[in-house]
């Protein structure tokens, strides 16, 4: 690596916005992120999937291509 010219990497606060701290290097002092996995949908499981079950269906119902 050439020297002088890359940022030097510090210990960085990761604040989210449903409270939880992350310490992580970085070339920053602090961030502020929205979302964490504490608090994703995905990661705690709140995440509801829609089936798309019917659909089919139903346009052949509406178009009449049902047998």
């Amino acid at each position: 690596m050439k020297k002088g010219i890359h940022p030097e990497y510090k210990d960085c606060t990761v604040k989210c916005a449903c409270g939880a701290t992350y310490n992580v290097q970085s070339t920053t002092d602090n961030m502020v992120i929205e979302v964490c996995s504490n608090c994703h949908p995905f990661y705690t499981g709140s995440q509801s999937t829609k089936k798309s079950k019917g659909q089919v269906e139903k346009l052949n119902k509406k178009y009449g291509f049902e047998k």
